[in-house]
């Protein structure tokens, strides 16, 4: 979640200005519906007005209602921070998986598996060197485990049922313990029938601070996106668009964005208007920072990006993968903005 405080909605309007039509944002199921027809009886030029007409109001309310919804979007979209309790010198967290029906926006509910009741799981976040503890207690029907992608861990903790420990079976607990290292940006998720529970829900991140600040760029604002698809549809922090929330900045503010990707495809994530600087890759710092505008970031890869907001406006922000993002019937699924104000 952000680290500033969020931007009322009419701020965001009047920083969008009259660019939000040109976004093209505009509402959509997971899966993008069929091309309009024109209506029969009509001559040529006529329907195709009419087809023209439609795609278009189609467009125009996806923005309408992704700017109506700011506010509340905003407060559930960024994943909140789990809390933990204290035992001596370990920070102790609690995980329960759970069975839930979720919404990814398209108001209609999907089958879906949770860390604690929500898509993503809530962010666990420590310090390079803290002793960790997770109880963690499977209500689902299914049996899984728990891998911590990127963090290094003994190996009885590496959470892959029959290589390292036994599944967690419906009903029964298990306990991990280990120190945080390395600091960066990693992810939880299951690796028990991992393409099915993961695409529905058990994932979230883990991220662990350095003990020297110094060893990372400066930064104004802390943001993390989690790509995924397949079974939930495509999306970002488990919604779709226009039920996505835009990052909101002011000119000047440096913006840190953690990318990443918890699903089956590859996503090339693209910034309209300006540079992205990507300075860690897979939690590691990269020994030469390098600018993109279109990152391309494969099944559980992770990227960290810094952008310096100059240019004040609503920037579109999307998969590149057009199919994932957008059809005639408007964007959908992958689409957020960024918003500078």
């Amino acid at each position: 979640m952000s680290t500033k405080a969020l931007l009322s909605r009419r701020q965001f309007l009047g920083a969008a200005g009259t660019v939000a039509a040109g976004l093209g944002l505009a509402a959509c199921a997971p899966t993008a519906p069929p091309t309009p027809t024109p209506m029969p009886g009509m001559n040529v030029s006529a329907q195709s007005a009419s087809a023209a007409d439609e795609m278009d109001a189609l467009h125009e309310a996806g923005v309408k209602k992704f700017l109506a919804d700011i506010e509340k979007n905003s407060k559930t979209f960024w994943p909140a921070r789990m809390p933990y309790k204290m035992d001596g010198d370990t920070k102790v967290f609690e995980i329960t998986c759970q069975d839930i029906q979720w919404d990814t926006g398209g108001e209609t509910k999907l089958a879906a598996m949770s860390y604690n009741g929500v898509v993503p799981g809530q962010e666990i976040r420590v310090t390079e060197g803290d002793k960790v503890r997770v109880l963690v207690k499977n209500t689902m029907k299914e049996s899984t485990a728990i891998h911590w992608h990127g963090v290094t861990t003994p190996n009885s903790m590496d959470g892959v049922p029959y290589i390292t420990q036994p599944p967690i079976k419906p009903g029964g607990t298990f306990t991990y313990e280990f120190v945080a290292k390395p600091f960066g940006s990693h992810m939880y998720h299951s690796h028990h029938n991992a393409a099915e529970q993961v695409t529905k829900g058990l994932l979230g991140p883990f991220i662990i601070e350095p003990k020297d600040r110094a060893k990372e760029p400066k930064y104004d604002s802390d943001y993390v996106m989690i790509l995924n698809d397949a079974n939930l549809g495509f999306t970002l922090n488990g919604k779709g668009f226009p039920a996505t929330a835009p990052i909101l900045a002011k000119v000047g503010e440096k913006v840190r964005v953690r990318f990443m990707n918890e699903g089956l495809m590859i996503h090339p994530m693209h910034l309209h208007g300006m540079a992205m600087q990507i300075f860690s890759a897979d939690g590691y710092p990269l020994p030469q920072p390098y600018m993109c505008d279109t990152l391309n970031i494969a099944p559980g890869q992770r990227f960290d990006a810094i952008v310096d907001c100059q240019e004040p406006g609503a920037w579109a922000f999307h998969c590149h993968i057009l199919t994932h993002a957008e059809s005639a019937h408007g964007m959908f699924g992958m689409v957020t903005a960024l918003v500078i104000s």
